[in-house]
C-alpha cells in the first residue's frame, strides 16, 4: 500500500505543480485588479482543498456553532506539518490572513501570491520592524478578518507541541480579541518534517471554543497563551501528547 502511494504521488505531482502555478498567478492577477479579501483567500482554498482530494487525504472537521461570523478571531494551532497549510486553508471556513515568516516571501510564485493576498510577515530584524509586523496587524484584523498563527514558530519534528511564543497572543491582547484554540491531527503522519515521501493517513481539525480576554497585561497574556496550549494539546491523540522541544526553537 506504501509502495502504491508513493507511486501515485509521484504520477500526480505535475497536476499539484500546476495547480500551485495556476493558484498563485489568480491570487496576484486578482489582487491586482480586484478585492483582495477575496482573491487573497478564495483561490488558496480551492487550492487547498484539492491539494488534499488530489492525495486522497480524508478530512474530518469538527466545528464550533460558538465562533461568530462577524467576528475577528486570533487563531492559534499546533505546527504538526506542511499539511497543516492544506487543512486550515482548505477547510477553516473562514477568511483569514496567515503570520508566517519573512523568509517565505521567497518563495517562487507562492512568495508573491502571499504578499499580493495581504498576508502578514514577520520581520524580527529589530524593534521598529517587529513594532511594524504588529501594526499591519492591527489595521488588517478589522471587519471580521482573522488571523492564523503557529505560535510554536515551525513546525515539530516529532508531531508533539513545543512552547508557544508569545507574539500571537500579545497581539490578541492587545487588540482585546478573541483566541480560538486550533488542534491539528494527521498531518505529521502524512509528511513528517525530516521526510521525502507522503503517507495516506486521515486529517482532522477540531475548532475549539474561543478564549476571551480577562484583562489585559501579563496577566491576560498568560491566560491566553496557558490555556490555549492545554485545549490543543487535550484533543491530540495520546502518542502527541507531552511537551518535546524542537530543535531550532
Amino acid at each position: 500500500m506504501k509502495i502504491l502511494y508513493i507511486v501515485y504521488q509521484i504520477l500526480v505531482s505535475p497536476i499539484l505543480l500546476v495547480l500551485t502555478i495556476l493558484t498563485a498567478i489568480t491570487t496576484i492577477v486578482g489582487c491586482w485588479l480586484g478585492n483582495g479579501h477575496v482573491w487573497g483567500y478564495y483561490p488558496g482554498k480551492i487550492w487547498s482543498r484539492l491539494f488534499c482530494y488530489v492525495l486522497l487525504l480524508p478530512v474530518k472537521v469538527t466545528r464550533n456553532p460558538k465562533i461568530q461570523k462577524h467576528t475577528s478571531y486570533v487563531f492559534v494551532a499546533n505546527h504538526q506539518g506542511a499539511f497543516d497549510i492544506f487543512l486550515i486553508y482548505g477547510f477553516l471556513n473562514r477568511n483569514f490572513k496567515w503570520m508566517m515568516k519573512k523568509s517565505l516571501r521567497k518563495n517562487p510564485f507562492i512568495g508573491k501570491a502571499c504578499e499580493s493576498a495581504g498576508q502578514i510577515f514577520v520581520d524580527k530584524s529589530g524593534p521598529k520592524k517587529i513594532m511594524a509586523t504588529i501594526e499591519h496587524a492591527r489595521h488588517t484584523l478589522k471587519d471580521g478578518m482573522s488571523l492564523v498563527v503557529f505560535p510554536e514558530g515551525s513546525r515539530s519534528f516529532t508531531g508533539h507541541m513545543a512552547d508557544f511564543k508569545k507574539g500571537a497572543f500579545m497581539l490578541a491582547d492587545e487588540l482585546q480579541l478573541p483566541v480560538v484554540p486550533l488542534t491539528i491531527s494527521g498531518s505529521f503522519n502524512i509528511l513528517p518534517r525530516t521526510g521525502k515521501y507522503l503517507c495516506w493517513h486521515p486529517l482532522s481539525l477540531t475548532i475549539h471554543d474561543p478564549i476571551y480576554p480577562t484583562c489585559q497585561g501579563p496577566e491576560n497574556l498568560k491566560h491566553l497563551a496557558e490555556s490555549s496550549y492545554q485545549v490543543i494539546e487535550a484533543s491530540l491523540p495520546d502518542e502527541y501528547k507531552g511537551k518535546v522541544m524542537n530543535p531550532d526553537q
